[in-house]
């Protein structure tokens, strides 16, 4: 049995420590201790009773109090009136990864919680009978203004328990370490939650009442899991290399230098010194893979490695692409590319490379500002990762390419797929304004037909606010397709902050497709299977489908947020 007197009360949180001002809310803690961000950690064995009470010190308003109920169990509220206390008696049953939370406005659901009461949070774990290995626990919280309609809430703070980067988690760990964490989304926002350089296994998804476990042969490896509110997950990651490395929020409103409030604010808006570390802020964790020491036998004897690749990416400004805002974009040079007279495109141009096949891409800035760029999904060694001022090892970390400079990117990539290039800096900007393009690798032997590879990238049309959905560059898309052929679907979402649903419809029903990949890398049978050609895809996640139309017409395609409304609509003619 574990007994638990919990406090909920007024308290000043520090989400950049000693940098940054203090912000008044409302936090739960234990009673004779202090108040915290997140709320006291609850964690016990399978089969516990656990017996809580919950004092309400804040004045003058009751607290509803959701999550301490059992497991399996209909949700309840506890209603604890001002200045007083309830006490609840619960068991838990099924393992999981669970939480608690509360509200002094009598919200229904997080979706309807904002101000004050929105770090009222607290993580309940429940672990399964037997040794249990050790895992760490991440709260993700977002701090927004007491405006009546979400989509005007500013953003005051977004954290991982409880700190904003660069003040949160920053682990060190060694190579073929077994990483396992479990991700709590008690926000209000969706979170696409990216790893760099590797892949992980998405282990569990739950929510607040339930957690379901996923056999092995139906778990799936991605480099970026979209968490909805209220959503948790509990995953697995082995490092293979060593290096400086990032999981983060790949939405950019969440990662902005206008998170921060303490005094480097001013600075970070400017060209600082250390992007990674003086701009970046929010939803960030830092993870420092160490060699593991361990003495590696010698490798066979292989065959001569392939001839590299060699490939340069200019970067350069694309003036009056989005009306009064430059367009920022990228032109690929190579032996065999050959780039147009007008040759910034938007999306930008397809980089097709070879499983197994070497290639050096010189990243040239030709633009006014420094940039950085991100191999998203690539297994790479740190120092070409992308993120200036922390990709490489230690201190010892790769820079930004500054303006009328170069920085030299080699890897092999180690498996055929979907992935993106794209800046990885000052973010919400240079993505807006079209830095990113589609990464796409193929088989040895296989020839890339764009008749039958298609790839749609999802994006935003310019960096103003307010601005629209595109796919591949276009407001109204229209796409030409042969009825009876299989097509390669490559989905790419690069918008800086929307997921969106994608539907391809013959109206009012959509049509069939067959789910193929997952972030660049096959999808397990059991969910490799053909189903209705609607996905909910997140910012920085990739998926493959193969979609054989059946017969001539036309299909629609649809794009729309999470309130159904219809951002983007495009036309397929089947031929």
């Amino acid at each position: 049995m574990l007994s638990v007197e919990l406090v909920a009360g007024r308290g000043v949180w520090f989400p950049e420590e000693a940098e940054g001002p203090g912000h008044e809310v409302h936090v739960f803690g234990e009673e004779g201790r202090p108040l915290s961000n997140p709320g006291p950690l609850l964690r016990v064995p399978v089969g516990t009773e656990i017996r809580a009470t919950v004092r309400n010190g804040i004045a003058g308003s009751p607290l509803a109090v959701h999550g301490l109920h059992d497991r399996p169990g209909a949700p309840g509220p506890l209603i604890v009136p001002a200045g007083g206390t309830r006490a609840v008696r619960f068991r838990v049953t099924s393992p999981g990864t669970y939480f608690y939370w509360a509200t002094t406005r009598g919200a229904r659901t997080l979706l309807d919680r904002f101000g004050p009461d929105s770090q009222l949070i607290g993580a309940l774990i429940v672990d399964p009978a037997g040794p249990v290995p050790a895992d760490r626990v991440f709260i993700i919280g977002i701090e927004a203004d007491s405006a009546a309609v979400p989509a005007e809430r500013e953003l005051y703070a977004a954290v991982v328990n409880g700190l904003s980067w660069p003040h949160s988690l920053k682990a060190t760990v060694q190579v073929d370490d077994t990483v396992r964490m479990r991700w709590i989304n008690a926000s209000d926002r969706f979170h696409p939650m990216h790893l760099h350089g590797f892949y992980f296994s998405v282990d569990r998804h739950g929510d607040i009442a339930r957690d379901t476990a996923y056999e092995d042969a139906a778990k799936r490896m991605v480099v970026t899991e979209l968490m909805a509110s209220g959503q948790t997950m509990s995953l697995t990651w082995v490092p293979s290399r060593p290096g400086n490395w990032l999981m983060h929020c790949h939405m950019a409103v969440h990662m902005s230098p206008d998170l921060r409030r303490g005094a480097r604010l001013e600075a970070a808006h400017a060209q600082a010194a250390n992007h990674t570390l003086d701009v970046m802020a929010g939803l960030v964790t830092g993870w420092r893979v160490l060699p593991s020491g361990r003495v590696m036998a010698p490798r066979a004897a292989e065959s001569p490695a392939p001839e590299p690749r060699h490939l340069r990416l200019v970067a350069r400004p694309a003036p009056g692409r989005f009306g009064a805002d430059p367009g920022l974009g990228f032109v690929l040079q190579g032996d065999d590319v050959r780039p147009g007279p007008d040759s910034v495109v938007i999306p930008g141009p397809p980089i097709v490379l070879t499983r197994g096949r070497p290639v050096g891409i010189s990243v040239v800035n030709e633009l006014a500002e420094a940039t950085s760029i991100h191999w998203h999904g690539i297994e790479l060694d740190s120092w070409f990762d992308g993120v200036s001022g922390w990709s490489g090892s230690g201190d010892v970390v790769a820079p930004a390419v500054a303006p009328r400079d170069s920085f030299q990117v080699r890897f092999t990539p180690p498996r055929a797929g979907t992935f993106i290039y794209h800046s990885h800096f000052h973010e919400q900007r240079q993505l807006a304004s079209g830095m990113y393009g589609p990464l796409i690798v193929l088989e040895p032997g296989s020839a890339y037909d764009p008749d039958t590879d298609r790839t749609w990238v999802l994006s935003q049309s310019g960096p103003a606010e307010g601005v629209r959905l595109m796919l591949n560059g276009s407001l109204a898309p229209v796409i030409d397709m042969r009825a009876g052929r299989r097509h390669r679907i490559r989905l790419i979402n690069i918008h800086p902050n929307v997921p969106v649903t994608v539907s391809l419809l013959a109206d009012p029903v959509p049509v069939t497709w067959r789910a193929l990949a997952k972030d660049g890398a096959d999808l397990p049978p059991a969910q490799a299977r053909t189903q209705p050609a609607q996905v909910r895809i997140g910012v920085g996640e990739t998926y493959d489908f193969e979609l054989t139309p059946e017969r001539p017409g036309e299909l629609r395609l649809r794009a729309s947020d999470q309130a159904g409304v219809v951002l983007l609509s495009g036309t397929a003619r089947v031929r």
